[in-house]
């Protein structure tokens, strides 16, 4: 880091973070990370009506989403769906 020019933003982040007595890993932390249960999201293991998990801009096929923790079926449904526009 000695080369290393400071970075506007992470020194405001910094300054900020010693002002207020905040963590600054707590700061940084990206919380975007965070999914919710199946439990959270309603999920369920067959479509509501036309909609699945396969026609969702949440879904990363084979079985994943991007805000649903765990195995989800292609052909299941949550309260998270966002169909493509």
């Amino acid at each position: 880091m000695a080369d290393r020019p400071i970075n506007r933003r992470a020194w405001m982040l910094a300054a900020l973070a010693a002002a207020s007595g905040l963590d600054l890993a707590a700061v940084r932390a990206p919380r975007a990370a965070e999914k919710m249960s199946k439990q959270e999201a309603e999920y369920q293991d067959s479509p509501k009506d036309i909609r699945t998990c396969a026609t969702c801009t949440l879904f990363e096929p084979p079985r994943a989403c991007k805000v649903v923790e765990g195995d989800v079926s292609p052909y299941g449904w949550c309260k998270a769906f966002a169909l493509a526009d």
